[in-house]
């Protein structure tokens, strides 16, 4: 199949076809093969389509991954609807606006999950769009029910053939850190061809057992891990929240050969007291992706978790989840200093305030273009120009370096960047160095204020499993391993990090305990 230009319900029928008996999902005792998860498709398709959905409609998943979550949004495409994920963390109210804004008329939910009753949190809320709402966890079947027959195959099969490539199938809302969420306009060929090479890269085959601790509202999840999935005729696992020993178990129990995620999540499972005595031994290949990722910490996942292939990657959403990634020859140290180059008919650059190219080897912001950029934000001109030039290069707000092969290290975000005593501090920098620590197990940075430095390095700490650090102890080893102006001037020990469904620290929520 020729992937750079093909649509999602193309790519669905095709990997029916392709795949037909090869096992598509398997949660727990639910098991489908490619050819039954089509006939589901189609089927919930056809529910759509007498509920009344049409072309262009917006259609919503908010639940945590399970295998509903893959038949609705797929039959999503099916009846040339659009997909608007939802985070399943979010209240009542930050889903309400996200329903609001993307006109959201058919909304898919699982009350219950960790004790939330998703559509009751919607109750005087203004959802003016939504006319359904589904609850996978108790009334699917019912909804399933209305796609019985083949009165509206006809409908589906129609729909599906109208769907052009530079269609938008699919709207992420980003996380709304820096303000209200923006809904980001993907296109489904552009994720298709952007992971269609990616995940050769890092292994995927026929039949492999592939464990989706990623959320499927999230890039990472849904591009990464879904599509890829129907790409490749992978089995997907999915996980409805990370939990270490679970998730050992389960990598155990469905002898999980591809496991992608952030590293927070691989980290935790390397602090785990009882590692050893699970057989990791079917663990092959692994992509992750962030600036803070020690050597150390790649060789542990190869030697203890037993990952034979890993490689980094560089993504955003307005990214269609991709831009640059390692490749599977790259030594450990390229592929833990840097998230890789750019893709096939992707673009790089580095540049300064004034959007100069700055020399190899020097920090600047990284800029994207490439057929993967988002077209634009939902109804949002404005951001749209001020984000994406006029020459199609995407501001990614992300500082980076890049080397003479073209490999690019993400040193911070813009915003995270803070200034102690005239020098620009990249708090990413100064987690992965203190990684290296072997008392230190996670670690996040922010910056906080400081009379006389302006600001100044605040470090919160999981201590590696079994041991006790002291501050003392750190702030003198990290002036030993790094210029004065990086040292940390306040440790915090903490048990736990805030963080988002997706395995990412959430500096904010750490912000606002400080200095309490």
């Amino acid at each position: 199949m020729d992937t750079e230009a093909v649509t999602i319900p193309e790519l669905i029928n095709w990997s029916v076809d392709r795949y037909s008996n090869t096992l598509a999902i398997a949660d727990g005792e639910i098991r489908l093969t490619y050819t039954e998860l089509g006939r589901l498709i189609d089927q919930a398709a056809r529910a759509m389509v007498a509920d009344g959905i049409e072309t262009g409609d917006a259609v919503s998943v908010w639940a945590p991954n399970r295998w509903e979550w893959v038949v609705a949004a797929l039959a999503v495409s099916r009846a040339g609807a659009v997909l608007v994920p939802v985070n399943s963390r979010f209240k009542g109210s930050e889903a309400a606006y996200v329903l609001k804004a993307a006109k959201v008329r058919m909304l898919f939910v699982a009350n219950g999950f960790l004790g939330t009753d998703y559509a009751t949190s919607l109750d005087g809320l203004d959802t003016p769009n939504l006319t359904h709402i589904i609850d996978m966890a108790s009334n699917f079947a019912d909804f399933m029910a209305r796609g019985e027959g083949l009165g509206h195959q006809a409908e589906i099969d129609r729909r599906s053939a109208a769907v052009k490539i530079d269609d938008i199938n699919v709207i992420m809302f980003t996380s709304g850190t820096t303000g209200l969420p923006k809904g980001v306009q993907i296109r489904g060929s552009a994720i298709i061809r952007a992971f269609d090479q990616c995940a050769s890269e890092f292994g995927v085959r026929e039949g492999d057992p592939y464990l989706q601790v990623n959320p499927f509202f999230h890039a990472f999840g849904y591009n990464c891990g879904m599509i890829v999935s129907l790409l490749k005729g992978a089995t997907n696992v999915p996980v409805a929240t990370f939990e270490p020993r679970a998730v050992l178990e389960l990598i155990q129990q469905e002898r999980i050969a591809i496991f992608p995620g952030p590293p927070a999540i691989f980290q935790s499972l390397l602090n785990e007291p009882d590692l050893d005595s699970y057989d990791l031994s079917s663990l092959r290949g692994c992509l992750t992706g962030a600036a803070t990722i020690p050597v150390e910490m790649v060789v542990a996942m190869k030697e203890r978790l037993g990952f034979s292939t890993i490689i980094t990657a560089y993504g955003m959403t307005e990214t269609s989840g991709l831009a640059a990634y390692c490749r599977a020859d790259d030594p450990p140290t390229t592929i833990a200093k840097t998230s890789g180059r750019a893709g096939p008919d992707m673009e790089l650059a580095v540049v300064d305030d004034e959007l100069n190219e700055v020399p190899r080897g020097t920090e600047g912001e990284l800029l994207v273009r490439g057929f993967q950029v988002t077209p634009g934000y939902l109804d949002a001109p404005q951001k749209t120009a001020e984000t994406i030039t006029a020459e199609g290069w995407l501001k990614t707000g992300d500082i980076a370096v890049m080397d003479n092969q073209g490999y690019i290290d993400i040193t911070d975000r813009k915003k995270d960047m803070f200034i102690m005593g005239g020098f620009n501090a990249y708090p990413a920098e100064i987690e992965r160095m203190m990684l290296e620590h072997p008392e230190i197990g996670l670690v996040a940075v922010i910056g906080v204020p400081d009379e006389r430095m302006g600001e100044v390095g605040a470090a919160y700490i999981i201590p590696a499993h079994g041991t006790s650090p002291t501050e003392a102890e750190i702030v003198a080893w990290c002036r030993e391993q790094m210029a004065n102006y990086k040292v940390p001037r306040f440790i915090r020990f903490v048990d736990a990090l805030p963080m988002t469904a997706s395995g990412k620290v959430q500096k904010q929520e750490l912000r606002k305990t400080w200095p309490h």
